[in-house]
């Protein structure tokens, strides 16, 4: 009996080893909404294709086999519902294509940034905002980064490029963009407004955006501008040309914040 009690006492008071979320990883925002595309939005319209089917075939076997009722109505009903239902999952189906197109860029760089782990960086990914997310930081001596991936198709047989003029970039097949540079000015912005709050320190944050598989070139007067604009591959010599920056101290208190506040916020899709 003694070792019953005891025995329940301990189930009683079982709990979660882990004391903290775990970070997130490369492109879970896009894996979020890829799965709630698929299975809230794209689903009821496959089960009411089933269910309108499995209606029409039921009337025509009624129709065979009992006194007669009428399916045409049913049929018509179906092939609408139907008709209806392909157009919303092709629809569905696209944003699915282009979402599993960024996420796989942001798991490619993602990959590529841990790397530099072993240089002393730490790398996290996928921070999500308040109706954003930012897709990676580093945190090092040389500094701190601010990381947007933007992948897009790149069309067949021409030698695209993606240029940068400090305001906007200019991508073949897609004409001149302006969203990358605010959308990475104001994440980083944010990041360092979160660091002040939680260190009482003011750092200073780069904002970067990188463009995997394409070749980027910075005419003179994205040179001059304080965003880089990268093929991932020539991320790491920009940041080991850095100057040392901050200290070991510094660095290790905002990894800290921020991996605190990664696991402290919750994430609703």
């Amino acid at each position: 009996m003694l070792w019953h009690q005891e025995n329940n006492n301990m189930k009683q008071s079982k709990k979660s080893p882990l004391k903290d979320k775990p970070l997130r990883y490369s492109g879970q925002s896009l894996d979020e909404r890829i799965d709630k595309l698929i299975n809230e939005d794209a689903l009821p319209y496959v089960l009411v294709c089933i269910l309108v089917i499995y209606w029409s075939g039921y009337e025509w076997w009624r129709y065979f086999k009992n006194p007669p009722p009428n399916p045409i109505i049913a049929t018509i009903f179906a092939v609408m519902v139907i008709l209806f239902s392909i157009y919303k999952i092709k629809k569905i189906l696209n944003k699915v294509k282009r979402l599993k197109l960024g996420r796989d860029g942001e798991r490619a760089v993602g990959q590529f940034l841990d790397e530099l782990r072993g240089k002393g960086h730490r790398i996290f990914h996928d921070i999500v905002g308040d109706s954003f997310n930012i897709d990676h930081i580093i945190i090092s001596k040389k500094g701190i980064y601010v990381i947007e991936t933007k992948t897009y198709s790149k069309p067949i047989g021409v030698n695209a490029k993606i240029y940068f003029d400090g305001k906007k970039l200019d991508v073949e097949g897609l004409g001149e963009l302006t969203n990358p540079v605010v959308q990475v000015n104001a994440a980083s912005n944010w990041i360092k407004n979160i660091l002040q709050e939680t260190t009482g320190k003011k750092f200073n944050v780069k904002p970067v955006i990188l463009f995997p598989g394409w070749f980027v070139e910075s005419i003179k007067e994205g040179k001059k501008s304080n965003i880089w604009v990268l093929n991932p591959k020539a991320l790491p010599v920009y940041i080991e040309n850095q100057s040392n920056i901050i200290s070991q101290e510094d660095l290790m208190l905002a990894s800290y914040h921020i991996s605190r506040y990664i696991r402290t916020t919750e994430v609703s899709v």
